[in-house]
Parts: C-alpha cells; sequence; structure tokens
C-alpha cells in the first residue's frame, strides 16, 4: 500500500507538464492506485458550502431576496451542529457591499471566503473592489446556473480563476481554491454550477486543515524522466531515497524533462536554460517569463498540493482527445459530452491564469479549425476575453500553422448536440460571433413577478387603506413583467416618478394656456379653473379631472391643447407616489439610489421596512452597519422622516404616512418589522419590536421641517427611548434646546439618558478647577482609576486616593471609563485598580477604555510617551483552578499591564497582584504594592497616622434610612434617569424592589453613550402560595400593563416582574395592593415570604398549615409606615410628630436576609433544611396538627473560592406547639438579630452565626428568650422533594391538578400559550391557586362539576401535558441573565436546553421516568436551591459552572463540588457514563444523589463546614486539579 501511495505522488507530481493525450493513461492510473474513500450523494452547493466552512476562518455569505434564504446557510447551520470547527459567519444582505466586508476581514484571517449566488449586482461590487481584495487570502465561490456572463466580468480583475461543472469538481476545485488562496495570499474565484446531487468523494474533515497548512511541494517536475525533490515513486520508472523516477524518461530536480525533447524551467518541444529561461514552442523562438507564467506556477504548487491529498487528477484543461483531431473546441461551461469523429473538446477548469504554451499543448499540428465554444446568454463587447487569449496564444505559431478560429456561444445545454456542432462545422469558416440555437427567448432566464413576504403586508396594507385609489407604488413588482427586473430599484423607480412629474406639470401648463384660449366655452373654462385650483387635493383633483376629461371628449372644440390634455388624462389625479425598499438600501446610501431621491427634491414618499430583529443585531459584521438614512435624509433640511413600527403604535404609523403624504417634497418613513421568514409568528414580530423600542434601538420619531417654517418644533419623539446619534443629530440643530424651553416634559425623556453625563462633566471641571490651584505643588498630581463590578476594587481605590490627600498629593479619582485615550495621554501619573468579572473580562465600569487601548493597540499607535503608571489588580488564584484556566486569575489587571506599556505608558511600580486566597485577602498584595507608589512621588517616608473614613456599608444606609425611607420618593419624582440612587436601591429591597437593568443589551447602550436600559423587579409577598383567581388576574394585567408581558412563580412560591421602568413602579404596587396583596419584606434584610408544603390530599390540614403560615409571616413584618407612604400616598399623621419605631428589628434590621419554610412530611417541597428555620408538621393519630418540629441554620448562598462561605443544612432542635410556633420563629429571629456578623455581609446568615456560637450556644440562647425548653423532637419522614403532579382528590371531596410550568415561567410561547390559558381558567375558577417552591402551580379546590371545564381549558393550552421525563419534572432554575445583576451565567434560558441533551442519556438507559432532581443558578447565591440537588450547576462565567454532586433525594443532605469548572461538553462527558452506570447498577428504590456516594463518585458531605473537604470527586474520579 506505501508503494502504491508513493506511486501516485509521482503522478501527481508529473500530471502539470503532462501532455493532454496522455490523461487518459494517468486517470487509469488513479482507478487501479487511489484510496478507496466513501462517496456521498451531494450538491454541488453542499460540497463547496463544506469545504468553505472546514477550511476558512473567516467566511461571508451573501443573502438573496427574501424570503429566500441562502443554500449555503442553510449547510452552515447543518454543519455547526456536527463539525468541531467554528469558522466566523457574517453575512450580507441582498444590496449591500461584499467587498467592505472582506476588506475589513481579510487582512486577519488565514483564510476568507465569500460565498454567494453570481448576480450582477452582487458580482459588479466585487469587481468595484477587485484591486484591493486581489491581495487578499481570498475564495470567492459564486454558484452560477446556466450562465457565466456575470461572473466572467471577474476574470482580468483576480489573480486566479477556476470554474467547475460537476459537484466533484467543485468539491475539488474548492480545495484546490483554499489552498491556493492561503498559501500565496491571493484572491481566487471559484465559479461552479449549481448542479443537483451527484456522487461526489469528500475529503474528511480531520484532513482538510492539515491540507491546507501543510507544506508546499516542489513544481519542477516531469514525465518521462527522472525526479528528485523528495517524491520517490513512478509508474514503470525507479524508486529511490533521493532517487530516479520517471515514465520511461529523465527527470532531475533541475534537470532536464522533455517529451520528445529536452525542457528546462519553461521549456515546451524546445530548449530551455535558466530558471526564467528561454521558452521555445517547436523552434527557438523565445520569450522571457511573463506575471502569467508566474502566476501559473503557483498555480501547479497547489494543485500539484491537491492532487496528493485527494487522489485524483484535477488539471487546468480536460481533454476527449480525438485521433489527429481537425478540429479543437475549447468550452467553457455546462458543455454536455459530444462524441463527434475528428473533433477534440478542451473543458477549461482554470480559466485565469491561462498561458499561451498550455493552450498551444492541446492544439495538434492536425488541427484546421479551433472554436470557442463559452454558455454566455449575452457579453457586451464582440469578443470575449477566452476567444482573445486563445487567438493571442495561436498567432506565437508560424502563419502557416495558425488554424482558423471562431467564436459560438450557446445559452440552454441541450443546444450542444452534435448536429448542431457538424452544420457549424460544416458551414464556412466565419470570423463573425455564432450564436448557437439563435437567440431563443426560451432558454434566456424567464421573470417572474418578486414575491412580496407577507409579514411586509403590514405596511402595504396601511398604505392602501390611507389612500385607496390614489396610492402608486413606483416600484410595484408586478411592473418587472413588463419592465424587467430593475423595475424594483430605486433608480428606475426615481426616474418613473420624475417622468410623471414633468407629464404632470406639462398637463398643468397646457390647462393653463387653454385658459387663455377665447374660444372655450363659459363651462369648460370653469372646470378648467376649478381643477387647476384644486391640483394638489387628494380627492377633488380626480373629481373635477374626470368632469373635465367628460367636458372635453363631449366638446366640438378642436384644438392641439386639448389633444395633448386628453393624451396626458392620466395625471389628472394628485397620486400618493411611493418607493418601498427594504434596509439593505441603508448599507450603501451613495450607491443604492436613496441618495438620489433624498436629494432629487421631488415629492416622492420613500418607505424603508427593516426586518432585522433586535436579537439578530449582533450577529452580522461589526464593522459593516447600516447607515443611519433617517438621519442621514434629516441632513438635507428639506426631507420629512418618520421612524416607525407598526407592532409598537400603528397610530403614530398611521400619523406619519398621512403626513409624508402632506409634505412637498421627499418624505423617508423607516418601518420596522422584525422577522427571521415567513414562518417567524406575530407574536416574535411583537416580542422582538418591542425590544426594539424600549431598548431604544429603534426610535419612534417624526421630523417635519416645514413646521420650523411656521414657528413650530419640527421634531416629535413617540417613544421613551431615543438613540444616542439621534440625540447628537438634535443637538447639533440646537433643536434640543428648543425642545427644552418648549415642552419641559417631553425634553425631560430626551435627555434622560444624559442626566449621568452631564453631572459626571460637571464633576471633571470643579475637579479640573481644583487641580489648577494645586499645579504649584511639588509633587504631580496622581490619578487613581478603577474598574469594580462587586465594590472592592472601588474601597481599595478610595483607600488608595485618601491616604495620597493625607501625603500632600494632588488627588482624584474616576471609574476607568470617566477616562479617553486623549484625556489619559494628557496625565503623568496614573494608578489603576481593578478586578475581575466573568471569565477574564474587566468589570463593566472599565470595558469601554479597555476595547479603546485594544483598537489603539491594533492601530500600532503610542499615544501615552508622557504617562507613567501602576496597575493593582484584585481576583481570586483558585476561582480558576484548572491549569488551562490560570490565566483568566487576575487577567484584566495584566492585560492592562502590559497594554498600557505596548501603548509607549512607562511603570512607575510593578504591578500588584490581590489574591483572595491570601491570608489576609487582596490586602496581603495590596500591603506590598501600594509603598512603591508613595515611593515614586517621595512621599514614603511621610507617617500619616490617618483616619480613614469607615466605609458606607447596608448597615449605615439601613440607620440612616427613616425606617426604610431614605430618597426613594424623591428619586422616584426624578424623570432625569431611569435609576435610583444606589443607597435608595438597598432600601427599596425591603419593599420588594430590586434594580436591574437588561444584560443582553448593556453593552450596547455603553456603546451609544447612554445608560443602561433600568428596570425593577418586584416580588410579590404571598404567605403559603396561595393566592385567589382575583389576584391571579391582577398579577396578570400588571405583567402586561407595567412589566416585560411575563412573571415568574419564583422558589419562594411568589409571583415575581422584571422590566418595571422607574415610572411603573408605583402604579404596579398599588395594583398589587387592590387585591389584599403587598411587597413589603419580599427581599431585604427582614424576614422574607414565609412558604408551604401545598399537600394537594390533605385539604385540612394544608388550612391548619397555610393559617400559621401566614400567622408567623404577620408575626415578622416590619412595622414601618414608609412603605404606604412611598407606594400607597398614605402621609404620616402630623409630619414628623409621630415617629416609626420597630419593636422586632430595631433600626438596623437583621445582618442578612431570614428565611422560613413549613414543610408537611412525607414531602419536602419546600426545602425545609434550605432554609434559616424550618418547621416540619407533625400529625398526630388522630391526624389533626399537633405542632412542629424546629429546624435552625440552613442556607444557601456562597461565594466563590471563599471557603469562609459554605451551604448548610438546618439542624433539628426541638419541638413545639402550633401556638409556640410564631413565638419560637420570634425568639429565633431576635438571636441572630443581636449575634449576627454586621461586619461582613458574606458571613452575616444565621449559619454563620450558629457555627460561631455553636449549636447548643445558639439554641440555649433562643431557650433563654422563650422562658422555657423546647421539647424533644418528635418522629417523621421525608421521602422526596419535588411536587406531586397531576390530578388530585383532598379529604373533602375537592380536586386539584398540579402542572408544570418549566422554571416557573408564565409566558405565552408559540404552541404553548399557558398564561393565556391560566388567564382564561382564573376567570371561572372558584377555588384557589397554589404556588410551589419547585416553581410550579396548583388549581385548587375544584368543585366536581367545574372538573370537566378545567380539564377542556387545560387540554386546549396543553397545560395538562406532563410528558416530560422524571429529569425535566424535577428541575429548577434561577432568573439569571438577563435580568440579574448578580449572574454569572445562564440560568433560566439554559437549563431547559441543558436537559433536552441529558434527558436523551436517560433515556437510552431506561431511565425516562427515574427523577434526577437536577437545579441550576447563574451565580452561587443559590436562589434555586441547588446545593441540595442531586446534581447541580452554579454558573462562575457565561458557559461555564461549577458541577456538584450527591445532594439527598428529599434535600437532606448538601452536595459537593464535583467538578469546579465545566462546559456543557464536559457536562454530557461526564454524566454519560455515570447515568449508565447508574442504571445497571443502582439498588433497588436509590436514588442518584445516593448511587454517586455508595459508587465513589463524590465524598458524603456531613456539615457545611465540610463541604470543600475531598471536593473535586474520589478515587479515580479525583479532578487532579481540584486536588493540587
Amino acid at each position: 500500500m506505501g508503494g502504491q501511495t508513493n506511486g501516485i505522488r509521482m503522478v501527481c507530481f508529473a500530471v502539470i507538464h503532462l501532455n493532454p493525450a496522455l490523461w487518459s493513461r494517468i486517470f487509469r492510473f488513479f482507478s487501479l492506485h487511489s484510496v478507496c474513500s466513501q462517496a456521498i450523494m451531494s450538491s454541488a452547493t453542499s460540497s463547496v458550502a463544506r469545504v468553505a466552512y472546514l477550511a476558512s476562518d473567516i467566511i461571508v455569505d451573501s443573502q438573496p431576496t427574501l424570503p429566500s434564504t441562502s443554500q449555503f446557510a442553510k449547510e452552515y447551520t447543518s454543519l455547526s451542529a456536527t463539525s468541531n470547527r467554528r469558522p466566523i459567519i457574517l453575512s450580507v444582505p441582498l444590496g449591500g457591499d461584499p467587498g467592505s466586508t472582506l476588506l475589513r476581514n481579510g487582512s486577519t484571517a488565514g483564510l476568507i471566503s465569500f460565498t454567494s449566488s453570481a448576480t450582477a449586482q452582487t458580482v459588479i461590487r466585487l469587481v468595484l473592489g477587485a484591486a484591493e481584495l486581489s491581495s487578499l487570502p481570498l475564495v470567492l465561490h459564486l454558484a452560477v446556473r446556466n450562465d457565466l456572463s456575470e461572473v466572467l466580468l471577474l476574470h482580468s480583475a483576480v489573480p486566479f480563476f477556476l470554474v467547475s461543472r460537476t459537484p466533484q469538481q467543485a468539491h475539488d476545485n474548492s480545495l484546490l481554491a483554499s489552498r491556493l488562496a492561503r498559501t500565496e495570499k491571493k484572491a481566487v474565484v471559484h465559479a461552479f454550477y449549481d448542479v443537483k446531487n451527484d456522487s461526489v468523494e469528500e475529503i474528511s474533515e480531520s484532513e482538510v486543515q492539515p491540507f491546507l497548512l501543510s507544506e508546499q511541494l516542489a513544481s519542477t517536475n516531469g514525465v518521462n524522466g527522472h525526479i528528485g525533490a523528495n517524491i520517490h515513486n513512478g509508474v514503470n520508472g525507479h524508486n529511490g531515497a533521493n532517487g530516479h523516477n520517471g515514465m520511461n524518461g529523465h527527470n532531475g530536480a533541475n534537470g532536464h524533462n522533455g517529451m520528445n525533447g529536452h525542457n528546462g524551467a519553461n521549456g515546451h518541444n524546445g530548449h530551455a536554460t535558466g530558471v526564467n529561461g528561454t521558452n521555445g514552442v517547436n523552434g527557438h523562438s523565445a520569450t522571457t517569463a511573463t506575471p502569467g507564467s508566474e502566476l501559473f506556477k503557483l498555480y501547479e504548487r497547489a494543485a500539484l498540493s491537491t492532487v496528493v491529498r485527494i487522489r485524483r487528477a484535477c488539471p487546468p484543461l480536460f481533454v476527449h482527445a480525438s485521433s489527429k483531431p481537425h478540429t479543437v473546441i475549447f468550452g467553457l461551461g455546462n458543455i454536455p459530452s459530444v462524441d463527434i469523429d475528428g473533433v477534440s473538446i478542451v473543458s477549461l477548469s482554470l480559466l485565469t491564469p491561462l498561458i499561451p504554451s498550455r493552450i498551444l499543448d492541446v492544439i495538434p499540428p492536425s488541427a484546421s479549425r479551433v472554436i470557442v465554444l463559452e454558455q454566455l446568454h449575452r457579453w457586451n463587447t464582440k469578443w470575449t476575453p477566452l476567444y482573445l487569449e486563445i487567438v493571442d496564444a495561436i498567432n506565437q505559431r508560424q502563419v502557416e500553422q495558425r488554424p482558423h478560429i471562431q467564436s459560438v456561444c450557446f445559452s440552454d445545454p441541450t443546444q450542444v448536440i452534435p448536429l448542431a456542432i457538424l452544420k457549424i462545422l460544416q458551414a464556412a469558416p466565419s470570423s463573425a460571433p455564432i450564436q448557437l440555437g439563435g437567440a431563443n427567448a426560451s432558454s434566456l432566464p424567464s421573470l417572474e413577478v418578486p414575491h412580496i413576504p407577507k409579514h411586509e403586508s403590514s405596511y402595504t396594507k396601511i398604505l392602501s387603506h390611507v389612500f385607496g385609489e390614489r396610492l402608486e407604488v413606483s416600484n410595484s413588482p408586478s411592473l418587472v413583467l413588463k419592465q424587467g427586473a430593475i423595475a424594483t430599484s430605486p433608480e428606475f423607480a426615481l426616474g418613473r416618478v420624475r417622468g410623471q412629474l414633468d407629464q404632470r406639470d406639462e398637463l398643468i401648463r397646457s390647462v393653463q394656456k387653454l385658459l387663455e384660449v377665447k374660444e372655450v366655452s363659459p363651462e369648460l373654462h370653469k372646470l378648467c379653473s376649478q381643477w387647476v385650483l384644486v391640483k394638489d387635493d387628494d380627492t377633488k383633483s380626480r373629481s373635477v379631472g374626470q368632469e373635465l376629461i367628460a367636458a372635453f371628449e363631449s366638446s366640438k372644440l378642436s384644438s392641439p391643447i386639448i389633444n395633448r390634455i386628453l393624451a396626458l388624462r392620466a395625471h389628472f389625479p394628485a397620486p400618493s407616489r411611493w418607493i418601498i425598499g427594504s434596509d439593505a438600501w441603508s448599507y450603501d446610501l451613495g450607491a443604492s439610489g436613496l441618495h438620489h431621491a433624498i436629494a432629487s427634491g421631488l415629492n416622492i414618499n420613500i418607505l424603508i421596512i427593516d426586518t432585522l430583529p433586535y436579537t439578530s443585531r449582533n450577529f452580522a459584521d461589526p464593522h459593516r452597519r447600516k447607515q443611519d438614512a433617517g438621519l442621514y435624509a434629516m441632513n438635507h433640511g428639506d426631507v420629512y422622516v418618520a421612524s416607525v413600527a407598526v407592532y409598537s403604535s400603528y397610530a403614530q404609523v398611521l400619523q406619519a404616512v398621512v403626513e409624508a403624504d402632506r409634505h412637498k417634497g421627499p418624505s423617508v418613513v423607516l418601518a420596522y418589522l422584525p422577522y427571521h421568514n415567513e414562518d417567524t409568528p406575530a407574536l416574535e414580530v411583537l416580542k422582538e419590536t418591542k425590544l426594539a423600542v424600549d431598548a431604544g434601538y429603534w426610535p419612534l420619531y417624526r421630523w417635519d421641517p416645514a413646521k420650523e417654517a411656521q414657528g413650530k418644533e419640527p421634531f416629535a419623539l413617540d417613544s421613551d427611548a431615543v438613540k444616542n446619534d439621534l440625540q447628537q443629530f438634535l443637538d447639533r440643530q440646537n433643536h434640543l434646546s428648543q425642545l427644552v424651553r418648549s415642552k419641559p416634559e417631553l425634553a425631560t425623556e430626551l435627555v434622560s439618558s444624559l442626566g449621568e453625563n452631564v453631572k459626571e462633566a460637571r464633576r471633571k471641571k470643579a475637579q479640573q478647577a481644583y487641580d489648577d490651584l494645586v499645579v504649584s505643588l511639588d509633587a504631580p498630581p496622581l490619578v487613581v482609576l478603577y474598574a469594580s463590578d462587586g465594590g472592592t476594587a472601588e474601597k481599595f481605590a478610595k483607600r488608595l486616593a485618601n491616604r495620597g490627600k493625607a501625603r500632600g498629593l494632588s488627588t482624584s479619582i474616576g471609574t476607568i471609563d470617566s477616562m479617553s485615550i486623549d484625556t489619559l495621554s494628557q496625565e503623568e501619573y496614573v494608578a489603576f485598580v481593578t478586578s475581575v468579572a466573568g471569565q477574564g473580562e474587566p468589570p463593566q465600569n472599565g470595558r469601554t477604555l479597555f476595547k479603546a487601548l485594544n483598537a489603539a493597540a491594533l492601530r500600532g499607535e503610542k499615544p501615552f510617551s508622557k504617562l507613567r503608571y501602576s496597575v493593582f489588580a484584585l481576583g481570586d488564584s483558585h476561582y480558576w483552578p484548572r491549569p488551562e484556566d490560570a490565566h483568566y486569575y487576575n487577567k484584566p489587571g495584566k492585560d492592562l499591564d502590559a497594554r498600557l506599556e505596548q501603548l509607549g505608558g512607562e511603570r512607575f511600580a510593578d504591578i500588584g497582584l490581590g489574591d483572595d486566597q491570601d491570608a489576609d485577602g487582596p490586602d496581603t498584595g495590596y500591603k506590598v504594592w501600594e509603598p512603591l507608589v508613595w515611593k515614586t512621588f517621595g512621599v514614603d517616608s511621610i507617617e500619616v497616622k490617618e483616619a480613614e473614613p469607615d466605609p458606607i456599608t447596608n448597615e449605615h444606609i439601613k440607620a440612616a434610612s427613616g425606617y426604610l425611607r431614605g430618597t426613594i420618593a424623591e428619586g422616584l419624582e426624578d424623570t432625569s434617569t431611569g435609576a435610583l440612587d444606589p443607597s435608595d436601591t438597598q432600601l427599596t429591597k425591603f419593599h420588594g424592589i430590586y434594580q436591574q437593568d437588561d444584560r443582553d443589551i448593556r453593552d450596547e447602550r455603553q456603546a451609544q453613550g447612554v445608560e443602561p436600559a433600568y428596570g425593577f423587579m418586584i416580588r410579590v409577598r404571598t404567605p403559603g402560595g396561595v393566592c385567589t383567581p382575583e389576584q391571579w388576574l391582577q398579577m396578570d394585567r400588571i405583567a402586561d400593563e407595567h412589566g416585560n408581558g411575563t412573571f415568574k412563580i419564583t422558589t419562594r412560591a411568589t409571583f415575581q416582574f422584571h422590566g418595571v421602568i422607574k415610572r411603573h413602579l408605583k402604579p404596579s404596587i398599588q395594583g398589587i395592593n387592590k387585591v389584599l396583596l403587598d411587597t413589603l419584606a419580599a427581599c431585604g434584610d427582614v424576614n422574607r415570604n414565609v412558604i408551604c408544603s401545598a399537600i394537594p390530599s390533605l385539604s385540612r390540614l394544608h388550612a391548619q398549615v397555610y393559617n400559621f403560615t401566614k400567622l408567623v409571616s404577620a408575626h415578622l413584618l416590619p412595622r414601618t409606615t414608609a412603605y404606604h407612604e412611598i407606594w400607597l400616598g398614605k402621609k404620616m399623621v402630623a409630619g414628623e410628630a409621630v415617629k416609626d419605631f420597630e419593636p422586632l428589628y430595631g433600626e438596623f434590621y437583621l445582618p442578612r436576609k431570614f428565611k422560613i419554610a413549613v414543610a408537611v412530611p412525607p414531602t419536602n417541597d419546600v426545602d425545609v433544611f434550605a432554609n434559616d428555620l424550618g418547621f416540619i408538621a407533625i400529625v398526630d393519630e388522630q391526624g389533626e396538627l399537633a405542632g412542629f418540629n424546629v429546624a435552625i441554620g440552613g442556607g444557601m448562598g456562597v461565594t466563590h473560592g471563599n471557603k469562609k462561605t459554605y451551604p448548610r443544612v438546618a439542624d433539628v432542635i426541638g419541638f413545639c406547639t402550633v401556638e409556640q410556633g410564631p413565638i419560637v420563629a420570634e425568639k429565633v429571629v431576635l438571636t441572630q438579630r443581636d449575634n449576627g456578623n454586621r461586619a461582613d455581609r458574606k458571613n452575616a446568615r444565621l449559619k454563620y452565626t450558629i457555627d460561631r456560637m455553636g449549636l447548643d450556644a445558639f439554641k440555649a440562647e433562643v431557650e433563654n428568650r422563650l422562658g422555657y425548653s423546647l421539647a424533644p423532637a418528635r418522629p417523621y419522614t421525608f421521602n422526596r422533594n419535588i411536587d406531586d403532579f397531576g390530578w388530585s382528590t383532598g379529604d373533602d371531596g375537592r380536586h386539584h391538578v398540579m402542572l408544570f410550568i418549566e422554571n416557573g415561567r408564565i409566558q405565552d410561547e408559540p404552541e404553548r400559550d399557558f398564561k393565556t390559558g391560566l388567564r382564561e381558567i382564573a376567570m371561572i375558577h372558584k377555588g384557589t391557586f397554589r404556588l410551589t417552591a419547585n416553581q410550579h402551580i396548583m388549581i385548587s379546590e375544584i368543585s366536581t362539576e367545574d372538573v370537566p371545564e378545567i380539564k377542556r381549558i387545560l387540554a386546549k393550552y396543553k397545560l395538562d401535558n406532563l410528558n416530560h421525563t422524571g429529569l425535566r419534572l424535577s428541575s429548577s432554575a434561577c432568573v439569571a441573565f438577563p435580568t440579574c445583576g448578580l449572574a454569572m451565567a445562564e440560568s433560566e434560558r439554559y437549563l431547559p436546553v441543558l436537559i433536552d441533551k441529558v434527558e436523551k442519556i436517560c433515556e437510552e438507559n431506561g431511565l425516562r421516568n427515574d427523577s434526577i432532581v437536577m437545579r441550576m443558578t447563574g451565580c452561587p447565591n443559590g436562589c434555586a436551591r441547588p446545593y441540595v440537588a442531586e446534581v447541580a450547576f452554579v454558573g462562575k462565567a457565561p458557559g461555564s459552572y461549577s458541577m456538584l454532586l450527591g445532594g439527598g433525594y428529599y434535600g437532606q443532605r448538601l452536595n459537593k463540588i464535583y467538578r469546579e469548572t465545566v462546559s456543557e461538553p464536559e457536562i454530557l462527558a461526564i454524566l454519560k457514563p455515570m447515568i449508565k452506570r447508574y442504571a445497571l447498577e443502582r439498588l433497588e428504590d436509590e436514588h442518584f444523589g445516593d448511587f454517586v456516594i455508595r459508587a465513589g463518585y463524590i465524598a458524603q458531605t456531613t456539615s457545611g463546614k465540610e463541604w470543600y473537604d475531598n471536593m473535586g470527586g474520589e478515587g479515580q474520579y479525583r479532578e487532579v486539579a481540584a486536588a493540587a
């Protein structure tokens, strides 16, 4: 086999110079010696797309006309699911300029590929940029269909041009082109016929990159000779280490190569010497090597490498030879096989560079005629490029040896038949081009009316409704049949409109001229006068015009003027003229025709429909952004502009189109309609529109320049948010200041995102003034800049600044993002302090400058010649324990330090590294770094006994809040920002409110220069999780009217709303209060919502437990009246004469949050041991509630890498009666209040207090406060912590049904309109709803007669679907992205996706119905109680989680970290064998969490303090990095 392979290499080496007559021998050789590979059925497009995907670093894919989708894109999507390779894929819309995208990305890529159909528009844009594109490692894969007319425009514009006719040839040439472009850094055009499925032998994925990166093979070679160059084998020749190789001849590395003669570097059947020596063709005429020949050598090398790899010949010319042919046909295109005696067919695979010698090689002396047969529908010049090249080659022969050459074109392959060829041969030779088959219309591309996507009818129907018969779409698709495809272009439409307006002007002049004719009757004169007066009226111009036409036709007056008027009768009505286009016009305003329409001054309306969904906005090429056509048009000054969205404001769309029509001049209406394809549901379009409008991505506005002349404000903002570039335009036009004066309430909306910028500018100005005063000091000023998400880096930065001031330095402090490169370059001494966010990313308030520094470095700039700097970085060396992740430790600080040096800065002190794992945490490293700073300034010897101000903590905020008032009320009135003061956001938690922002668009908002898209989360307090149908309906309304249209059932069995903007907070809370619910103490450092078991079958017991739950909740409520004052408008009596007080909590409240749960065995559905305080119901022999076992000290929150924090399960300390329960709860709370750690919030929860004091000591303190000892705990048994789904009947005869709501999200989705269904149930239901701590819903207390109707509704909305795996039914996730500010990774949106994959593993092993408790959180705070799950994932960074195993099935035991950092592939790789082994080896009734401990995967956790012991797995399953 080895010998065969080497033999193949020899032939591959030789084929480049092979005489075409010997190709058949090579083909036979390959058929005998090729290595077998599996052939598959594939289309040419699929084969090309696959090679492009596997070979390229970047792919640019051109999109066709909607609703069609790119065939390449479909292949890329399919490949992404199966391939390990992940190239960057950028899409260019129809009408966009692909050249700019290729130029922008090509210089940084090893190989960039462009895939597209060969349309005229695409090719022309490539031709325009060809000069620059030709020097890029670029392959242009262009699919053609029976016409090379368009693609041949690139023939002379790029170095290499390949053509493929079959799918196999397309595959091979794709590889060849990729190799050629990558190794030679030159552009290659690969035009291939879009042929349907055929047999293709494909290269394996693993071979593609090695092939592209392999060393180049030498190209000095031959056949019939010896060959060196480390190619060692031959056919019928010798084989040696560096030996001789040939087919009956001699070939040396730089030696002689001949076919019937000697051939050197460039010799053909003649003599040649030297590398660039003479070139003889059948004689001694010699020419110096041309650039084409040099390019051909490059092609030879790449072709040789390709042949070696694929083991198939891929010659530049395929020859179907006849013995001593009299005619040679050079075929270019999809030419069928034709056998004619005496005719040789040469099919071209390489079109450029096609050097003359290769052409002459395939034209034997016997040939007297050459036909150039090309598949072209049209060509603008008489002769084609291929014809001219062949003529040029033939002219190098002696005159008497030159055959006659003729150009023949065809369009349809069926025209190429032997009879047609024979007719040409029989005819006398002619120099005129011939069209084979004549101009057959049936062969030309048929014109079809372009399809209008159904979603776009939303706008066209509005135009039809508003304007009726007046509407005229000047580029209507219906014009294509008469005018051709160009009829839909804006240039054509503009020309058409211009012609119509000219004709109407002529009509007006003719009517006015007729009024001067004396012979006109009074009646006709009157009608003419009336029409002139109403010619611009929408309706009267038509009606009067019709009367005038009738009068003309009935009049006996004969006049050339009347004849001309009647010829122009179509222009009597005043139409509403519209040009409708896509957002592709916005990519190149100058070239799209839009510019000409805007600048024309014509009375024309342009509707541009933008279909890019908001959630897909970042998937396109970030450098290739659409221009804002609205701002572009505004700058012309005379153009009406509107930005509308029919799914946001229908009324505003109507108003905009009416105003546009009335405007005398150009009008541009930008219409938003986000959808991916025609199957996109309207609900999805609505959601995308809402996101875009709410985020300010698509502001709704109208700009009417005509109002400015009237002294009115021309700009009207119709949405709450406005883009930053639009603000800049308004400011530049001085209209913003006018707006402030004329409409103050609107002005505040406009500048809402600028409030913080103004404050920052004022602060800087004041700081600058101060700095100027101290400029005379000897020591230079020190600027301290910090980036901090959690506040730690900010604390160190403030410490440094304060200590600098104490040493007499002029010190200023700010965030890193408060500086630009320009301002930073003017500073002398800057100290940077930064922490780490996510996976080695800079914190949020430092990212802008970080990006700017990286960009400046890429440009090679050095702006910091005068800057001296030092960096102190904070991180956690244990956060990423694996060796391959170690570089994430303190990465932002290290990167910043290196980048500043690269940009010309000079360190005044080496970087300092603060590590959370050090004995004193970051202080250890800080104490080493800070003295180096003072030494630089010469103040290190100054002894300062500074009394540093204590940092402002939550304890200070609570004490100074006036019992939770703070300045919340004032902040709600501040419309300059969507946020509240930071200190107030700590207080609003006590009111059930968290300030958040949409993290999905946070970076975009920052890039726009506007504040984050602030919104608030509202959490309702529903003790026991029970609500009435009336309360449910109110929650549903609040979600729609004030939230984001959805609401969530939380793990505290209550409602939670997201996306409530500041001005909707009061209405929301007032709406909640109307149905006797509230949000007080749903969050904050107080006792939060008290939860209890659902227990559907024990109705009487549930009623008792529920009443107890409400009693405990009410007993522990804060007593402050601030809640009612701020949210409900109930003022304090007599001003401040009556003071608030908190008898239970005091002014400091609790050190941290406090959670209580009430469980009813045997179901632990509330995870009672995960709570600070748990009550376990004990039932006596009569089935009555006797009391509760009391458990204390549970808690879930952890901080990654901080071993002082850990989860803990509660300890049972005794028994109390029902009556004693609330008092026991109070005393536990008071003991925690007085003994909890208020200095460190991370160690402030009750679990740490108990471990610090000791369980017995804490219990003794509680009993001392009670005045009696708790009774001994009574026996109980738990067997699960999941919900009991489906129908059940209580002991009172009423019915209950538990519904599965994945992760608690109540929303309408395609095929799952749960929100609508539950609303419909609430409208008829007479019982209650019970919310569970597992985030599900029970419809409770259904009477027997109502069961059928409830079942009908459940079935209608698929709410009764319980056909899920046990794994999915047992899962739970917190909210995480995009709203939770603490989230480090996805949770709610990702867990269902992960379960999709894990449950397949379960089903493969027969575990479909087995319950495995799996939970996920986006951060280590543990809202979904992951630390008691059998399998859990805790977010560390996007796509990265800690994996935990071994929790107790009913929540009785903590799990333990099995792997500190895993991604999805690692998760699946770990779980697959583990689950399989569980299925095979588990004991009877053994749960997964118990099995992984018994099987030795993980050690059992016996207490919270031992949680870190033996983490990382056991024995053979232990993670080496974790052990280290």
